[in-house]
C-alpha cells in the first residue's frame, strides 16, 4: 500500500489536564498554571487517518533493524509516534533500541511458568535503557540550538546511567554536558563513562534526591536544558520498549511485565508505549504491568499499600541496587496513572531477594545488573503469592548491563556484600595442583553435583 507523506504533530501538555498546548522545541518541564509535570501528546487523529492498525504494524516490521539512516535505530524506526518534531539531519542515534527479548525457558521451567522472556535493554550504546531516551532529547536540542535557542549546557543528575547516555549523545552531538551525581554511590564503571566523554562531572555530598533539586535549580536559572525524566522527551524515547516488546512477540501481548522504578519516568513510559498501540489499532489492550522497588528505596511501594490514596517522599537508603536509590520520585503521579490503567501492582524486594534473584536467572545464561535482580526478585515474590498465575508469559525489563556492576557480581560470589552475606547461588573457583588426576578428580566431584 503506498501512503502519501503526511506531517504529524506533538506537543506537550500538562498531565492533570490544563487546558493549553506548547510545542516540543519549547523549553519547559512543568505546567506554568498547575506546576504537575507535561506530557507529550499525538495528533492521534491524523496518525489513524495515515495508517491502520495492520499498515502500522507492516511498516514498523519492514524497518526492523533496518540497514539505513534512521532505521539503523529502534527509537526513530517509529519516529512518527516518537518525535515527529525533529528533522532529519538533527537525528543523533547510536543505534539503540530493537533489543533482543530473549527467552530463559530453564528459569521460567523453575518457577512453572509459560515463558519468561528478558527484555535486554541493556545491550545498548552505553549500556543501559537511558540511551532510548537520551537520543530523542538530545536530537531536540541539538535542533534547538540550530535554530537559534541559546542552551549553554545539558545537564542531569544522576546516579549512573543516564550520566552516561548524556554524555556519550552531548558528544556525538557536539553540545557541552554537565552531570551531577551523588559522591560515592555509582559504580566505577558508570563513573567513567561521562569522564570518557568530557562530560564536566560534579559529585556532591548528597543523595539522589539532592542532585536532583541542584540540577532543577540550574535549569531555572542558569540557561542548561534539563536532561532528566521529568523532561517528558525523553519518555517518547523509552516508550518504545513496550512497541518492541509487542513487535517481537508477533504483536501478541504477554500476561505481564515486570520493570524496575526508581524515578519512575520507565513504567510511565511503558504505558504511554502500550497507550499508544492501543489508540492506533495495533493491540486491542495492555498487559499487567508490576513496578519492582527496592525495598530501601519504595515509596511507591508503601503508597500503593495505602490504595494510592496518599503519597509521600522517604529517605532512600544503601542499596545494591543504586540506580533506584530514589526516595522523591518525580513521575510518580504518572506511574500511578500506568499502574491504574493496567491493572498493576508494586513489589519491594529486599538487599537479599534482589541479589539471590540475580544470582539465580544468570545460572540460566544471564549476567543480570542489580536492579535487573530487584525485577526477579518482585517476579518470583507474585509467582510464590499466586498473582502471577502458573503457566503466565512473563517479560522483565532488564534495564542495563550486568557488566557494569562487576563489583556486584563479584561480591555475590566471594560473599563479601553486607546486603547478601550468604549467597544461595555462590559459585567459587576450585584451586587444583596441575596434575592430571587432580584434575580429573576435582571435575568427578564437580559434576557428580
Amino acid at each position: 500500500m503506498i501512503v502519501p507523506a503526511v506531517s504529524f504533530s506533538a506537543w506537550f501538555q500538562c498531565i492533570a489536564g490544563c487546558d493549553e498546548r506548547w510545542p516540543l522545541t519549547d523549553i519547559r518541564y512543568r505546567c506554568p498554571h498547575c506546576g504537575d509535570l507535561l506530557e507529550v501528546a499525538h495528533d492521534l487523529a491524523a496518525l489513524r487517518e495515515a495508517r491502520t492498525g495492520d499498515d502500522w504494524r507492516a511498516l514498523f516490521d519492514q524497518r526492523w533493524r533496518g540497514r539505513t539512516f534512521p532505521d539503523i535505530s529502534g527509537v526513530w524506526a517509529k519516529r512518527e509516534v516518537v518525535a515527529p518534531h525533529v528533522r532529519p539531519e538533527h537525528i543523533v542515534t547510536a543505534g539503540e533500541g530493537a533489543s533482543a527479548l530473549l527467552p530463559v525457558p530453564g528459569y521460567a521451567s523453575a518457577l512453572e511458568l509459560g515463558e519468561v522472556l528478558i527484555k535486554q535493554c541493556g545491550v545498548s550504546h552505553t549500556g543501559s535503557f537511558k540511551d532510548l531516551g537520551m537520543t530523542v532529547l538530545v536530537s531536540t536540542v541539538k535542533q534547538l540550538i540550530a535554530d537559534g535557542a541559546s542552551v549553554r549546557a545539558i545537564a542531569c543528575a544522576s546516579t549512573g546511567d543516564t550520566s552516561a547516555a548524556l554524555a556519550a549523545y552531548g558528544a556525538a552531538a557536539g553540545i557541552p554536558t554537565v552531570v551531577i551525581l551523588p559522591a560515592g554511590k555509582i559504580s566505577t564503571a558508570q563513573l567513567v563513562q561521562p569522564l570518557a566523554n568530557g562530560a564536566l562531572v560534579l559529585a556532591l555530598d548528597t543523595d539522589f534526591d539532592g542532585c536532583m533539586a541542584i540540577v532543577r535549580e540550574l535549569a531555572e536559572r542558569d540557561g542548561v536544558y534539563l536532561a532528566n525524566s521529568m523532561n517528558s522527551l525523553r519518555l517518547e524515547g523509552q516508550k518504545t520498549v513496550a512497541m518492541e516488546i509487542v513487535q517481537q512477540l508477533g504483536w501478541a501481548i504477554p500476561d505481564w511485565v515486570v520493570i524496575p522504578g526508581g524515578n519512575l519516568g520507565n513504567v510511565s513510559a511503558l504505558d504511554a508505549g502500550f497507550q499508544t498501540m492501543i489508540e492506533l489499532g495495533l493491540i486491542d489492550r495492555a498487559p499487567r504491568i508490576c513496578v519492582a522497588q527496592a525495598a530501601h528505596a519504595s515509596p511507591l511501594y508503601q503508597a500503593y499499600q495505602r490504595g494510592f490514596a496518599d503519597f509521600a517522599p522517604v529517605a532512600a537508603q544503601t542499596t545494591l541496587a543504586s540506580a533506584i536509590q530514589i526516595g522523591n520520585p518525580v513521575s510518580w503521579k504518572k506511574a500511578v496513572r500506568a499502574l491504574q490503567r493496567t491493572d498493576g501492582v508494586v513489589a519491594a524486594v529486599s538487599e537479599t531477594e534482589l541479589a539471590d534473584a540475580a544470582g539465580r536467572a544468570d545460572r540460566y545464561g544471564l549476567f543480570t545488573c542489580p536492579h535487573t535482580g530487584v525485577a526477579l526478585g518482585a517476579l518470583e515474590q507474585l509467582v510464590a503469592a499466586g498473582t502471577i498465575a502458573r503457566g503466565a508469559r512473563v517479560v522483565v525489563v532488564s534495564t542495563a548491563s550486568g557488566l557494569k556492576f562487576a563489583d556486584f557480581k563479584i561480591g555475590y560470589h566471594e560473599a563479601t556484600l553486607a546486603a547478601a552475606p550468604s549467597p544461595r547461588w555462590r559459585n567459587q573457583p576450585i584451586a587444583v595442583a596441575a596434575r592430571y588426576d587432580d584434575v580429573r578428580a576435582a571435575l568427578d566431584r564437580g559434576l557428580a553435583g
